[in-house]
């Protein structure tokens, strides 16, 4: 030990050090973020060190809504994400997706995944992956739906608000070819068996890039397939560490495909993917809404035998509210009104009133002009055409 160097005068400087490393701690605290945030970041670390505790993260992210909302023409657009550097050329792939349901449960979200990928992708091999890896993203976050069927469908239940476009902006009228649906169920069962789309990474939202929507600056770029952009969120909240929810099953039945997915590739749901039988709704005047789709969409209705023209279409118009896609079917027979959907053929041909109004507010209206005679003769349901989706 040095000599000339008072016992006093160490204890001085050692609390002298103690006070400055506190002052240094705090001061790493305020400008580089909590230790979670700190330690993961967006540039993930090798799995040597263990996610924090639940309680420890900082707070959850408020869900971002999937669809883009851009008034910007697409030349702009375009040059403007252009500009956005990507947050990180090779985005950690996210981890295997450990599928636990039961055997409905499975083949309920391969249709979701499948028509999810077929609607936001088309054809594209490369285009549908990544789609249904985002999906399974979502599915393991805390900020999104814990079940594939409820993730694709979040919001679907109004006009705005949806998290995936197809599911709210009509295109759930489209079709789609055995081969089409087998191809998409394909890729949709490798991602639940653990196959992972890693050019993605853990990216939870993606869009074209001939818009730009207000949240592109609030998360990181990280790949762009085909002519979409995926994002991911900023800090924990971005990293694999973060997908911590398990899978529980429970997936939900979805109305919107029971037309969709009836036929294709073995495996498929099809008839068991009709809407639950919800409780018979009443309402005024008479009529009774029998079945209403999940999606909120769609009505099967009876209509009183003393309702006039004017009064169904009207009715319709009241069911169907707001704006977007919307079908309401009305039967004055009620044993005719089926209780779920597909609809059968059966009751097709008794139909005695349709209403539709597509995505764009224009309204189709047809009459079985047997009961309505007042109704002018284009508006007339033809007998032996008449079809109900």
């Amino acid at each position: 030990m040095p000599t000339g160097i008072a016992w006093r005068d160490l204890r001085l400087l050692a609390a002298s050090a103690a006070l400055a490393a506190a002052l240094v701690g705090a001061l790493l605290w305020l400008t580089l973020g909590p230790p979670a945030e700190r330690l993961f970041g967006t540039g993930e670390r090798s799995g040597a060190i263990a996610a924090p505790p639940l309680e420890a993260l900082p707070a959850r992210p408020e869900a971002i809504a999937q669809v883009p909302v851009s008034q910007l023409p697409a030349d702009q657009a375009r040059a403007r994400n252009e500009a956005i550097a990507f947050a990180d050329t090779s985005p950690a792939a996210a981890s295997p997706f450990r599928f636990a349901g039961t055997p409905l449960d499975q083949a309920r979200a391969t249709d979701c995944l499948a028509l999810a990928a077929m609607a936001e992708a088309g054809a594209s091999d490369q285009g549908q992956r990544a789609v249904i890896q985002v999906v399974l993203n979502r599915a393991r976050h805390p900020a999104f739906p814990s079940r594939i069927c409820s993730v694709v469908f979040q919001g679907s239940e109004r006009s705005t608000g949806c998290q995936f476009t197809f599911t709210c902006d009509g295109s759930l009228r489209r079709s789609y070819g055995e081969d089409a649906w087998a191809l998409a169920r394909a890729r949709a069962q490798q991602a639940l068996e653990g196959q992972v789309y890693a050019p993605v990474g853990t990216a939870t939202h993606y869009h074209t890039d001939w818009v730009h929507p207000y949240w592109s600056s609030q998360l990181d770029k990280i790949a762009r397939v085909d002519t979409h952009l995926f994002f991911r969120w900023r800090g924990f909240w971005g990293t694999r560490a973060a997908a911590r929810v398990a899978y529980a099953g429970g997936e939900p039945a979805i109305g919107a495909l029971a037309g969709l997915a009836a036929h294709g590739a073995a495996g498929s749901a099809g008839e068991l993917l009709v809407a639950d039988a919800a409780p018979q709704l009443r309402h005024d005047g008479g009529n009774e809404v029998v079945m209403r789709h999940p999606n909120g969409g769609a009505f099967l209705v009876h209509l009183g035998a003393a309702a006039s023209a004017e009064a169904a279409l009207a009715l319709g118009r009241e069911l169907c509210g707001g704006s977007g896609y919307c079908q309401v079917q009305a039967w004055t027979d009620r044993a005719a009104v089926p209780a779920a959907y597909p609809v059968p053929a059966a009751s097709r041909t008794r139909l005695s009133f349709s209403y539709v109004r597509d995505a764009g507010g224009a309204e189709i209206v047809f009459y079985d002009c047997r009961h309505f005679t007042a109704v002018p003769r284009e508006r007339c349901l033809p007998r032996a055409a008449a079809r109900v989706s």
